[in-house]
Order: structure tokens, then sequence, then C-alpha cells
């Protein structure tokens, strides 16, 4: 039988979680802290810790860190409803078997517990802990399981597919990639392949040399070549034209390349990383896309989720833009974004993503100084959202001038009557399960119980025991 110790200063996750191990058949141990956590080890060993990352004192990759220094330290799981790519890179390097979003289904946890108490596979040694300033920002549910990914496929030779609408971060998944890989010492080579004639591309990507054809005064290195002992980063790979996908189909399969003009082939040693907005197996599927190129990419795949889809990401991807522009473009030191103009953002469909919201964060601070004006912040977003879907229109006859927008028939809610009319409407799309609804929220139980509370909702809700 198993010993698992559960580390959690919320008591009722903690008692949830050590119930459920329980009733499994697992001897659980329980701590609130790293302190309680270290002193139930010293009373014995045990197989498998599963923690919290965030907890008041140490966190949990305090705990990891002091575990391992004891003569045979125990599986990890962690999980937080806080993630980010850096915790989930750094975590995974420290040896964490595994690394969990909150809310979480028992069921889910539990197979993910017995396969962490599986054999290990054969490892290299982890890393020490430290970590630059986060690349990608937000703690949805979703975004977690991204970061879960990239920390599991990062110092592995595949090659990875990022999927995403344009504007979802695909390049800084990319770059995560890169800076956690294997080489992160060696160069980080972008080509935005659909903004590349065809007639150049093969040029861009294998080089050329002096005299290959008109123009060509000079040899031309070329982005793999320049990302040789590195990662090359192939942006809108579905985009590239079907005599080029059979070129790029031979580069990955022979990792060799001949620049264009020249008599012999050269090998490449390079991490490829693609990405697109469209979907590549569709389009393999309808004979678009080479079937074989697709398996090759698709090494690994990562999916980036919509904005739209992780509204509940946007007080920190404001927070975080507030202040790199701040930071970037010297301006004064200004508040955090005020409770209306978060309303406001919440109620637009981000077609651009997080690119856009970068943008509209940017604008509105040079235009006004701060990011308190609701009214202004919404004349962008509409000027915002017509250009984000332009190009999708560029075939539909011209649509005339826009009149001067008017003030909306109702006026602006407060971020809290919008989120609480939310939070009602899944509820009451879920038949009253606060556990099924926490989990379509993003955010734990007990945070749906105490906002239903404080609205003044009865506190029986006649959810199942088997979720979280």
């Amino acid at each position: 039988m198993a010993t698992i110790l559960v580390v959690d200063d919320d008591t009722a996750i903690r008692e949830t979680a050590a119930l459920a191990l329980e009733k499994a058949g697992y001897d659980v141990r329980r701590a609130a802290s790293v302190a309680e956590a270290m002193a139930q080890v010293s009373r014995g060993p045990v197989d498998l810790v599963l923690s919290d990352i965030y907890m008041p004192g140490e966190d949990g990759l305090s705990l990891l860190s002091r575990l391992r220094e004891g003569p045979k330290p125990p599986k990890i799981v962690l999980m937080t409803a806080r993630g980010t790519i850096e915790t989930a890179t750094i975590a995974a390097r420290l040896g964490v078997t595994d690394y969990v979003a909150k809310p979480f289904d028992l069921a889910n946890l539990l197979g993910r517990i017995a396969s962490a108490l599986a054999p290990p596979a054969a490892g290299g040694d982890a890393a020490e802990l430290d970590g630059p300033r986060s690349l990608i920002v937000g703690s949805h549910p979703a975004m977690v399981e991204v970061y879960n990914a990239v920390a599991r496929v990062a110092r592995l030779p595949v090659t990875v597919l990022v999927l995403g609408e344009t504007g979802t971060g695909k390049e800084l998944v990319a770059r995560a990639l890169h800076q956690f890989g294997a080489r992160p010492g060696g160069p980080f080579v972008a080509v935005h392949c659909g903004a590349i004639p065809d007639t150049l591309l093969e040029s861009e990507l294998f080089g050329h040399v002096r005299g290959a054809f008109t123009g060509a005064d000079r040899d031309r290195r070329g982005a793999l070549r320049e990302a040789q002992g590195g990662t090359v980063f192939l942006d809108e790979i579905g985009d590239v034209s079907p005599s080029f996908q059979t070129k790029l189909l031979r580069f990955l399969q022979e990792k060799t390349i001949r620049p264009v003009g020249a008599e012999r082939s050269e090998p490449i040693d390079v991490r490829v990383v693609a990405a697109t907005h469209r979907d590549l197996a569709a389009l393999s599927a309808a004979g678009s896309f080479r079937q074989d190129l697709y398996f090759r990419l698709a090494g690994y795949e990562v999916r980036l989720p919509a904005l739209r889809e992780r509204l509940s990401d946007l007080p920190l991807l404001v927070e975080h833009f507030r202040a790199a522009s701040v930071r970037e473009m010297g301006l004064p030191e200004t508040p955090s974004a005020s409770s209306a103009l978060l309303a406001a953002f919440a109620a637009h469909s981000w077609p651009g993503n997080v690119r856009e919201l970068e943008q509209v964060v940017r604008r509105l601070l040079i235009d006004t100084g701060a990011l308190s004006d609701a009214e202004a912040a919404s004349r962008l977003l509409a000027s915002s959202g017509r250009a984000a879907t332009a190009p999708a229109a560029e075939s539909a006859a011209p649509t005339p001038p826009a009149a001067p927008t008017a003030r909306p028939a109702e006026p602006l809610q407060s971020l809290d009557e919008v989120e609480r009319r939310h939070v009602l409407e899944v509820l009451a799309a879920t038949g009253g399960n606060r556990s099924a609804a926490a989990r379509i929220l993003g955010i734990e139980r007990k945070t749906l119980s105490r906002k239903l509370k404080a609205w003044g909702a009865p506190d029986a809700d006649g959810d199942d025991a088997e979720s979280l």
C-alpha cells in the first residue's frame, strides 16, 4: 500500500483529496504547510506527495527542493489554480511527476496519482530552481495544461506543432520550448512562412549561393543554417505551397539542406517548432496539405486557447501589459485597471486575441494616461474589432463609413455585476451543480460557494461527491 502525503492550506481541498485517496486504498497523511509536510516526512518515508504550489510561507517548489535533499525523494504531483510556464517547467526539471490544474475531477486525479506511482522512466539530472520573468501570462486551467505540455516536451528532441488562433501567443510558446529546451544557448530564428512569397521561401530557409539566380550577388546562409545548434520557428506553416511542402518534408526526413544553386547537401542540427492557425489535420484529410508532412511536424502538439475561452485571465493579462507598457515606453506609473474597464473588456469578443488586448491596453495608456475610462475603451474596442475581422471580409462588398459610436442603450455594468450574471448563468446551465460550474468557470469550488453565499444563494447545492 503506497503512502501519500497531501499538502494544502485549503482544508476543503486537502480533506476531499485525502478522503478520495483513502477510499482508493492508499495510506494518507495530511499537512497544511511545508513545515507540517516536512514533519510528516520525518515520521517515516512517503511514496508520493500531492502538494499545492501557492501556500502561505514556503511554497510547493520549496517543498520539492527540500524533499530532493533526502536519500530517497518521493514522487511529486503539484496542483495549483495559478500556474505559469516557468513553474511548470521548473517543476518538471526538479523531478515533478505531474502538474495538475485546479479545480480537478477526482476520478482524473486518482488516475494521475496511479500513473505517478508507476515505475519511473529513466531521466537526466534536474536543473536548478530558477527562472526569468514569465513569458506567458495566465492561470486558467487550459493555460496550465499548455504549461504542462511545454514542460513535458521542451527537452525532448521532437518537432513540435503549436496550434491556435492568430494572436494567441504561438511564438511565445516556441520561445519557451527553446528557452527550457536542451540547448537554450543556441540561436532562435523565426520565419513567418505566410509572409514570404513561395519563390523566395526556399532561399529564406535553405539559403543560396552566389549566382544561383538573378540578383543573387552573394551567398546567403538561410534561416536553417542560422539556427544551427538551436531552434527554428516556422510560423504559419499551413500557408506554404504544395511544392514547398515537398522540400520541407525532405529536410525533416534527411536533416540536410541544399542551398539554392549549390551542388552538395550539408547536415543541419536544429530543433523545429512550427505553428499555424489552420486545422492541419483537416487540411491533410482534404488533400490540401501533405499528410506525411503533417505527421512529421506534429511530433507533439500544443494547443493554445483563444482569449474568449479564458476570460478569467483578463485582469492578469491587463496588468501584465500595463506594467510592460509603462516600463518600455517610460510612461508615468498608473493604477491598475478599473472594474468598469475590465467589464467592458469582458464583454468584447477579442477576435485578435491576446495581441489585440496588448494593443488596446497600450493605446489606452497613450491616449488617456490610465486604464479607467470605460467609454474610451468601448470606442477603441469597436474600432479594434473591425480591424481584427477585416481580413476575413476582404472579398465582401465595401461597407460605408461607420457612424460615430453611440452610447449603449443600457449603462455599462461593473465587473462584479458582469461576473455575478455570468456565474449564475453557468450554474443554471449545469442544473445547479456547483462542482461542474466551477470547472467550467475555471475556479475552485470553494471560491464559487463563497461568491454564491455573498450573493445570498442557499448553502445546499445537491452536487455529487465525485468532483471538486
